[in-house]
């Protein structure tokens, strides 16, 4: 089945519902199988004998493959089109997510992972170009619900795996992953049934370097690449520190409290947004109101005790989820139509190569230094980084139409 838009380009109520739906599941289908890996990481890591190290690698594998796959997810855009290019990579991801199930060693659940990093990474800015292909009058709206599919599959897998799955699972590892891979698939099929026909490029245009590669030179990339890279950066930081800081300060018992409340208020703001959405898009106030609110938080939960670091923790995220959001807006707003790949691209390379490097920052500043709040000092200025670059961007204007 193809829809097809009416007259004006824009979809009827009930197509509208349709192209939203689609862009939920594929933004879920983004985090979903990543997500489920930490509920299960003490059963991975007592079977195969992981140390430290091994799990941490295992937990970035994503990230990394998340930016250096992105310009090659360009160049397959450029050459297939979006719609095949996430349908091609959403079946990549639910098979490599599945196998991790059947890794004899860690060696292959490390390409497992890899190979579903991958195929994730060529989903990403697949999505945003087809926002602005399929919602060109309503692209806040067309982000704001993918973005709540990712913040969806996010909460998914730590909500469900230990209270419901495992047990169900004969509380096995391997069944798990295939599990939360099955979602994944069945995006992709209807995909494959429901998306629309978007005209693919030309052979010709599609074999020019110039269509797919990003225009590093170009300040926009490195604007929307940064103000990402600082939110997720923020974002990663705070879920891989809060919990030994807790255990350090003897507060051990709010570990899961605190970061439920840190995740669980993303997908909060997430679902908000979603009736507000047109309302926030290319302003500076969300910048200057949420931009600086997980500055706020940090310092609250590095000085207050119990409630108020459960309180401290939610208010970051939400804030987090908010400029996540208007950020990820933005990246189609602004772009040319026949460029939102390749700036994408540029983006997501950016945005998670710094997103890696800002842990290792922050862990190495806590062991040279002895003092765990030193570690969340990065996280600090990240957050006045990210308002400040958010400002910038909110002062750029959408870049004319191309023939």
């Amino acid at each position: 089945m193809q829809l097809s838009h009416p007259t004006g380009g824009r979809p009827s109520a009930g197509r509208l519902l349709e192209l939203l739906c689609l862009l939920w599941l594929a933004g879920m289908a983004m985090r979903i199988t990543i997500l489920a890996v930490p509920p299960v990481l003490p059963l991975i890591r007592d079977e195969l004998r992981m140390s430290e190290t091994e799990v941490g690698l295992l937990i970035g594998l994503p990230l990394v493959a998340w930016s250096l796959a992105a310009v090659p997810g360009s160049l397959f855009i450029a050459r297939w089109g979006a719609t095949f290019t996430l349908i091609t990579g959403l079946f990549v991801t639910a098979l490599a997510a599945a196998s991790r199930g059947a890794a004899p060693n860690i060696w292959l659940l490390y390409l497992a992972t890899a190979v579903m990093g991958f195929g994730i990474a060529i989903v990403q800015p697949a999505v945003p170009t087809l926002v602005h292909a399929w919602l060109p009058h309503r692209i806040g709206l067309g982000t704001a619900v993918a973005t709540n599919g990712i913040m969806v599959g996010i909460a998914l897998g730590p909500t469900l795996t230990i209270a419901l799955v495992l047990p169900l699972l004969g509380q096995s590892w391997r069944l798990d992953l295939v599990t939360w891979a099955a979602p994944v698939l069945f995006t992709a099929l209807l995909f494959v049934m429901l998306a629309p026909k978007v005209p693919r490029p030309s052979r010709a245009a599609g074999a020019s370097g110039h269509r797919w590669w990003p225009d590093w030179t170009n300040p926009l990339i490195w604007l929307l690449g940064l103000t990402f890279g600082c939110n997720n950066a923020v974002y990663y930081c705070i879920n891989a520190f809060l919990p030994d800081y807790l255990a350090g300060i003897g507060r051990a018992d709010l570990i899961g409290t605190a970061l439920g409340w840190l995740n669980g208020s993303q997908l909060i703001a997430s679902t908000l947004l979603l009736v507000t959405a047109e309302r926030v898009q290319q302003r500076a106030w969300p910048y200057l109101v949420f931009g600086l609110a997980p500055l706020a938080g940090v310092i609250c939960m590095l000085s207050a005790d119990g409630i108020g670091i459960v309180v401290a923790a939610a208010l970051t995220g939400f804030s987090l989820s908010v400029t996540f959001v208007v950020t990820l807006a933005l990246l189609p707003a602004l772009s040319p139509p026949g460029d939102v790949h390749r700036i994408s691209a540029g983006m997501f390379t950016i945005s998670f190569a710094f997103a890696v490097i800002l842990p290792v920052i922050c862990g190495a500043l806590w062991d040279l230094t002895g003092q765990a709040w030193v570690a969340f000092v990065p996280v600090g200025a990240c957050s006045i980084t990210l308002t400040a670059l958010g400002l910038a961007l909110s002062l750029h204007r959408p870049a004319a139409k191309t023939s």
